[in-house]
């Protein structure tokens, strides 16, 4: 797990500003406090800091090699890099390292820009091939790690682990995209491929880039899709019984380390599942991480006790403050983008824990994707049953009638909002998961948003992102095209970009192998029905793990990483929510209606109305108009 960093001249042969580089390569200081090493050659420079993992001694980047002509940075783990090695050395290269960087590096120079197809891990690396005049990157499948890149108006191309790094270039411009500003408030952040910025993107999962001295534009390649092509029925105990080897034989390939190494565990199904594999695969008690909260409505640590108990594990666990709101700024620093999970509260304190005991631990996001866990999948589900039962000619006018005249019941759960409800229930399967994961829904953002940024957005709509993905989906069957949107959006937008961002902060490397990209293709295989069965979410996957945890582990009611917003927004950080939603900074932008922006903090506070999670968008966005857009 590293920071990489690079600049590029597509136009000619200019020396490269080597204290620009280093200034780009110092932004990301605590992605790899251990190295960090700068490289140059005419119109090239890479630059990489290191967070030692594997082959503590040499494996130092750049990485050059023999021949001198193909350098390469790596942010990352290759997990299959020995078996790559054995490939590799009966082709004739010699290894002067035991790293998985040099086993990428040689799999680059056998097989090309196709070497991405090889590749078990999680990645995101830049490869110059001063021979074919060719800058490659790439990014791994499913998005654990993150690349951003820019070409710049004089020529060059930038290109970094976090937006930090590349916005230390002068010629980058500041200057707002409306349509992502429009996103973030619909998805609380910025999907893939956009950022926050103008011409500053994200290189979107399973892509790659090879850009060619004098390009004049950067075009990225899709190389690997979640395939979603179901695979022949089979009775349910060998489908269980493949998922457990799967899942087992995942998680023995990620705990490859020189280093120190653990676990998340939250006492949930997915990270509790990692734990029991690992034991099983360790002769040593595993070292597990994790966090309660001092308001039993929000804490789930008696459940991680119960695992660790099970299986013998060095159990870490600290009690965090429900109250713990103190981050709100040092999160507005750690994004370099507006980001509204408030869960990243929570998640920044279990990695702060995890690094005071390891180097690198194991995670068990994923799941809820691959085996249809949230709950919004459920309701989404009971939705679509009623739209299917109900002409499409007659759903609009009836449902979004009686969407108008139902009053809209804030505080109750979801399946009794029947405003809400009915608002889906008029719209297509794409327009009604988006209604139902908007965190602004249409007619809040209509309110919010000024008439002369409305004029701006040109009818743009943040429903888009979602209707481009449909478009490509490789199935119809709504449960899996829905988790296909999410794997597009929601898991590398925010989950995935949650996690390596506090995990970094604190120079911790964290690894998902329930995000091991065969076991997403494997999983993606499966019939729906037994994925979201008898109305229980990830079905299958429960069932499967039965011998290895209890029945309360694996059905009770999800939680999640959740905080009370709510009452925080009411009570502790009312005069701070006020305060933003209110600044100057925020109000001259010229986007947002200063009236309603009153009204939504004047009802929240007063409980008359819940906009908790509107509102902490706005703030969250204030914090990165203050902390991160000026610096």
């Amino acid at each position: 797990m590293c920071g990489i960093v690079g600049i590029f001249d597509t136009l000619g042969n200019r020396e490269i500003d080597r204290a620009a580089l280093g200034r780009m390569n110092e932004s990301q200081h605590h992605r790899g406090p251990d190295e960090g090493e700068l490289y140059l050659e005419p119109s090239m420079g890479m630059g990489h800091r290191r967070l030692s993992v594997i082959d503590l001694a040499s494996g130092q980047q750049p990485i050059v090699n023999a021949e001198r002509d193909v350098v390469m940075v790596f942010n990352g783990e290759i997990y299959n890099y020995r078996e790559l090695r054995v490939e590799l050395e009966a082709l004739g290269f010699v290894f002067r390292t035991k790293s998985d960087s040099e086993s990428l590096l040689h799999a680059y120079q056998a097989w090309g820009p196709d070497c991405v197809h090889r590749l078990r891990g999680m990645f995101a690396f830049a490869i110059w091939d001063r021979k074919k005049q060719t800058m490659f990157l790439a990014r791994d499948h499913v998005g654990v790690k993150p690349m951003f890149y820019s070409l710049l108006p004089n020529g060059l191309f930038v290109f970094g682990s976090e937006l930090k790094s590349i916005m230390t270039h002068p010629e980058l411009s500041r200057k707002l995209n409306p349509r992502a500003v429009e996103d973030y408030f619909a998805f609380g952040y910025v999907p893939e491929p956009h950022t926050i910025f103008h011409n500053a993107y994200k290189l979107a999962p399973g892509h790659r880039i090879v850009i060619q001295a004098g390009a004049r534009e950067v075009t990225p390649e899709q190389y690997w899709d979640v395939p979603f092509k179901r695979a022949p029925q089979r009775p349910m105990g060998e489908i269980e019984q493949e998922l457990i080897e799967r899942v087992r034989e995942c998680v023995q390939s990620q705990t490859v380390a020189d280093v120190p190494l653990g676990a998340f565990l939250s006492g949930g199904v997915d990270s509790s599942a990692v734990v029991a594999m690992m034991a099983q695969n360790n002769p040593d008690p595993v070292t597990t991480l994790s966090i309660g909260f001092d308001d039993p409505e929000y804490d789930e640590s008696k459940f991680a006790s119960e695992v660790a108990t099970r299986y013998g594990t060095t159990h870490h666990a600290q009690i965090v403050d429900k109250d713990d709101y103190g981050l709100i700024d040092t999160l507005g620093h750690l994004y370099d983008e507006p980001f509204a999970d408030s869960s990243a509260i929570p998640t920044y304190r279990v990695c702060q824990l995890a690094r005071k005991h390891v180097t690198v631990s194991l995670s068990g996001d994923g799941g809820d994707e691959s085996f249809a866990g949230y709950r919004r999948y459920r309701y989404a589900m009971a939705e679509q049953r009623v739209r299917d039962k109900v002409p499409a000619s007659l759903r609009k006018p009836v449902f979004g009638t009686l969407g108008k005249l139902y009053p809209k019941a804030d505080w109750a759960p979801r399946m009794f909002r029947a405003k809400t409800t009915f608002e889906a229930l008029a719209r297509d399967t794409v327009e009604g998961y988006f209604h139902g994961v908007s965190i602004m829904p249409d007619r809040v953002r209509a309110q919010l948003f000024s008439d002369s940024f409305k004029r701006e957005l040109q009818g743009y709509s943040a429903i888009e992102v979602f209707l481009g993905h449909a478009a490509k989906s490789p199935t119809d069957d709504p449960l899996s095209l829905i988790q296909y949107l999410d794997f597009k959006t929601w898991l590398p937008g925010d989950i995935l970009t949650k996690v390596d961002r506090a995990a970094m902060a604190h120079s911790l490397e964290v690894r998902v192998p329930l995000l091991d990209h065969t076991f997403v293709e494997w999983a993606s295989s499966l019939p729906p029905d037994i994925k979201l069965g008898g109305g229980e979410g990830k079905y299958i996957f429960k069932k499967a793990l039965e011998p290895y945890l209890s029945h309360d582990v694996l059905y009770r009611a999800k939680k999640g990483f959740s905080i009370p917003l709510a009452a925080w927004l009411r009570g502790p950080l009312r005069d701070k929510l006020r305060a933003a939603a209110l600044s100057p900074m925020l109000l001259d932008t010229g986007m947002f209606n200063e009236k309603f922006l009153r009204e939504m903090v004047d009802q929240h506070i007063a409980g008359s109305k819940d906009y908790s999670a509107p509102l902490w968008s706005v703030l969250m966005f204030e914090t990165f108009l203050r902390v991160s857009c000026n610096r």
